[in-house]
């Protein structure tokens, strides 16, 4: 899903829409190592149609393999058009929360008229580096085909784990691919990932050349400092 995390500069004032209050800011993006990589331009909300991608089985495969339980909360970062928010809220139920972040303003408006009705949802607008989540706050959370286009994915990741609770869990669906062709090689996933001290805890192969990467968060106080954090080569980039 060709979805959030816009390589434009967004203002923090109260936007148009009911969205969420900001949490507390993290650490802020220039602290942080730029990637050494190309990110992909923001072009479409999702990736493919919802249909298809229920006859795939997608949404299934990424909740089991994430254990998303009731009573849970669950962000999805980067949400787009809302296809793993409206299917998360029913599994998560009454007693759980969905959070559906992202950066780009006209998909957070529409994701305020989709889930209007959907009482345990919550919209959130984030910053590329920052997904602005509530500390402490979030069983799990998916990046769903957008990983690749976080300009800032160590300030993300690292500001990503202060809201997560202990032993939180991060899925991660990409394209098995360069990023200039909207996908993540798996080598390049595991390092950036690493480098901010998310531990891998599980790979699923997916339908249509992708994968679902799943990583356990590290304790805020186990971060590393953003300038011991090194970026890593995409060697890919040069097929």
């Amino acid at each position: 899903m060709l979805r959030a995390l816009a390589l434009l500069t967004l203002s923090l004032a109260t936007p148009a829409f009911a969205a969420g209050p900001l949490a507390p800011a993290g650490t802020p993006a220039d602290a942080f190592p730029k990637p050494d990589r190309p990110v992909a331009e923001i072009v479409a909300p999702q990736w493919t149609g919802e249909a298809e991608r229920d006859r795939a089985g997608e949404f299934e495969d990424v909740a089991r393999a994430l254990r998303i339980a009731p009573g849970e909360t669950v962000a999805d970062i980067g949400a787009g058009s809302g296809y793993y928010v409206v299917r998360l809220s029913p599994r998560v139920g009454p007693s759980g929360k969905v959070l559906a972040e992202d950066v780009t303003p006209a998909y957070l408006a529409a994701l305020e008229r989709r889930v209007k009705d959907l009482g345990n949802v919550t919209v959130v607008r984030g910053e590329p580096h920052d997904p602005r989540l509530p500390p402490a706050s979030v069983d799990a959370v998916v990046l769903v085909h957008m990983y690749h286009e976080i300009t800032q994915p160590f300030g993300l990741l690292s500001n990503l784990a202060a809201a997560m609770r202990p032993g939180g869990r991060v899925g991660i669906l990409d394209a098995n691919d360069i990023p200039s062709r909207h996908g993540t090689p798996p080598a390049l996933l595991r390092c950036e990932l690493n480098a901010v001290g998310y531990r891998e805890t599980g790979f699923h192969p997916m339908k249509g050349g992708a994968y679902l990467a799943v990583f356990e968060a590290p304790a805020p106080e186990n971060l590393p400092k953003p300038e011991a954090i090194r970026p890593c080569k995409d060697t890919a980039t040069a097929r």
